[in-house]
């Protein structure tokens, strides 16, 4: 497993990888023993093709863990080649590996003098007029006591400076102040800490962030008549983006008004909601309604919501079926398929409206043409429909595929944005970042619709992007993905952006705009990590070289008696009679003398 990534390049270790890799192909013992399997990683893992060294994220820990899934039942030691700095994904030195990693280290293992920036924790939003907090983690690398200085500027001006203070007993400073939104929008903002006195990287001294800047608050009112998992599951998903707030309420105990909030949640309605239901009717008010085992859908029916259900009391259990060619708003497939299944009382589900189907019901392997999430969008109110409780699973599934919530918020995130959403929806819809890293790829996905909101794969759209700066234009088809058009644009320099996507042949246009940093998370590292690698190497029974020691690592892998060849055995089963003439022989024989027999009365 080789780094590809641009930290190889920066410690000018490009010619060392390649030497060390051409040292193992040509060592013709080494061919002998092993079919070798050569693999490039960055921030995913692929086979080997070529190297490029500008991967702009490293994840030594997923490169192990597919080789290691990929070699199931085999004995495959895992020669990994790397400086051992990792960018993103979980700690690889605590990994666990059936196979033994032999690593080697390449890049400068010297300990200069550096201060960085290794950490920035920001609330993405903020609201205007209001302090938001931002808390920043500084590093220090080397024994003398010194004195720097940390700022935070926006446009020019600085709005924060501190004087901190490092020495051999205190390497790690963190500074927690609070700005002031100012302005409506997306906003940038530059952390720097001073340079020291025989710093050899600066790189890592720099870092942009940027906060969306908004005048109100998302509210949403959670009304319940039980205790159950999926309300707290329901409100973190919903709060991990700020610009969102839930407040839990019984149903029993709800004395306010709706007209506070833009979306009511009826978590499993029975007779005590009726109320509350009349009001949502009279007042055109967007909903989103979840059933399960506790929900009266005697009393659902009789409210004519415009969707059914024949249900008994027994329940049942539904997998989800992710339906591609849902229009509403743009959702990806995050796995619904393979996610626990919701219960919910059986019966059959009639719907008198138009709706759209995210997922749709999965019965023991078999897809009905029954929703289990749907979304309604009728005389300006917008409903919402999930047929099923247990959402709580989902969410612990989705941390366990993924090592995070981020998928599964964000796909309760934008259900949330549509149903909260009082305005009428726009034809053409924009997805992007407002901040990339540098020489990273810069991907937009935009969904356009036609009059009647249906998706229009005819649509022909383009990209305008223009550099802030220097005024230069940059031109982008988009292409269509699945639902959606999709472009990656790349080799764009740091610099602050505008763009305009257009719709060839329709006034439809939107703008927006984004800010590619100059930091650049590969090269904030002053040293090769032999320390975690040599910890690597230990906890799975493998050893660490230097990348002159490759004719060492040939050796070691050579005398390892467990890396034995495998040797199998086959048994091939043949007919006796191998050639036809013989058969048509030994056929007429016995033909010839059952004749004669017959002939003589022996028979």
């Amino acid at each position: 497993m080789i780094d590809d990534s641009q930290s190889i390049s920066f410690f000018k270790e490009d010619k060392a990888v390649k030497n060390i890799l051409q040292a193992i192909n040509s060592n013709s013992a080494i061919n002998n023993k092993f079919d070798l399997q050569k693999f490039a990683f960055g921030e995913d893992i692929q086979a080997l093709d070529s190297l490029s060294f500008s991967k702009p994220q490293t994840n030594i820990s997923k490169a192990i863990s597919t080789v290691n899934a990929y070699q199931k039942n085999k004995i495959s030691p895992i020669v990994l080649i790397s400086d051992g700095n990792q960018t993103i994904g979980q700690d690889y030195e605590f990994i666990n590996s059936k196979q033994p990693i032999y690593t080697i280290v390449v890049g400068d293992t010297t300990k200069y003098v550096d201060v960085s920036i290794s950490q920035l924790n920001v609330n993405r939003y903020s609201y205007i007029k209001n302090k938001f907090p931002v808390e920043v983690i500084l590093n220090y690398e080397g024994n003398e006591d010194f004195k720097t200085q940390f700022s935070i500027a926006t446009k020019g001006k600085t709005v924060f400076r501190k004087n901190v203070r490092f020495s051999a007993s205190k390497k790690s400073v963190t500074v927690v102040t609070n700005l002031t939104s100012t302005k409506e929008g997306t906003q940038y903002y530059t952390a720097t800490v001073a340079k020291i006195e025989g710093e050899k990287n600066i790189k890592n001294n720099t870092k942009t962030f940027s906060v969306d800047v908004i005048d109100e608050q998302t509210k949403v009112l959670l009304l319940t008549s039980i205790l159950h998992p999926d309300l707290g599951t329901i409100k973190k998903a919903i709060e991990s983006n700020k610009q969102r707030k839930v407040e839990i309420v019984n149903i029993s105990d709800f004395k306010n008004e709706i007209n506070d909030y833009q979306l009511i949640i009826l978590y499993q309605p029975n007779t005590k909601f009726t109320k509350i239901i009349n009001e949502i009717q009279q007042k055109n008010s967007n909903y989103l309604l979840i059933s399960g085992s506790k929900t009266d859908w005697n009393f659902i029916n009789q409210k004519q919501l415009g969707f059914s259900k024949n249900a008994i009391n027994q329940t049942e259990d539904y997998n989800a079926v992710y339906h591609d060619a849902f229009l509403t708003f743009l959702q990806e497939d995050i796995g619904f398929n393979d996610f626990p299944p919701l219960r919910d009382k059986f019966g059959e589900v009639k719907i008198t409206q138009e709706y759209q189907a995210l997922l749709y019901q999965n019965i023991n392997g078999v897809q009905i043409n029954s929703p289990l999430l749907a979304t309604f969008d009728k005389n300006n109110q917008k409903s919402g429909l999930l047929l099923g409780e247990g959402i709580w699973k989902w969410r612990a599934n989705s941390f366990l595929n993924t090592n995070s919530f981020e998928d599964f918020d964000k796909f309760i995130g934008n259900l949330i944005q549509y149903l909260a959403s009082n305005k009428k929806r726009d034809r053409l819809e924009i997805n992007a970042e407002p901040l990339y890293p540098a020489n990273s790829t810069i991907t937009i996905a935009a969904f356009y619709t036609d009059k009647n909101y249906q998706f229009d794969a005819r649509a022909n759209l383009e990209i305008t992007i223009t550099n802030a700066t220097t005024n230069q234009v940059t031109k982008v088809p988009f292409s269509l993905v699945n639902n959606s058009f999709q472009t990656n644009i790349e080799n764009l320099p740091s610099g602050d952006y505008t763009y305009q996507v257009s719709v060839l042949g329709q006034r439809i246009k939107k703008s927006g705009r984004f800010k590619i940093t100059a930091y650049q998370i590969e090269t904030q590292f002053t040293n090769a990590n032999s320390n975690k690698l040599q910890k690597l190497a230990d906890k799975t029974g493998g050893k660490l070289f230097y990348k002159n020691q490759t004719e060492a690592l040939n050796k070691a892998l050579l005398a390892n008696q467990s890396f034995y060849t495998i040797q199998k055995s086959s048994n091939k089963q043949e007919n006796l009679i191998d050639w036809k003439w013989i058969l048509l022989i030994v056929i007429a024989l016995l033909s010839a003398e059952w004749f004669i027999r017959k002939y003589y009365g022996k028979i």
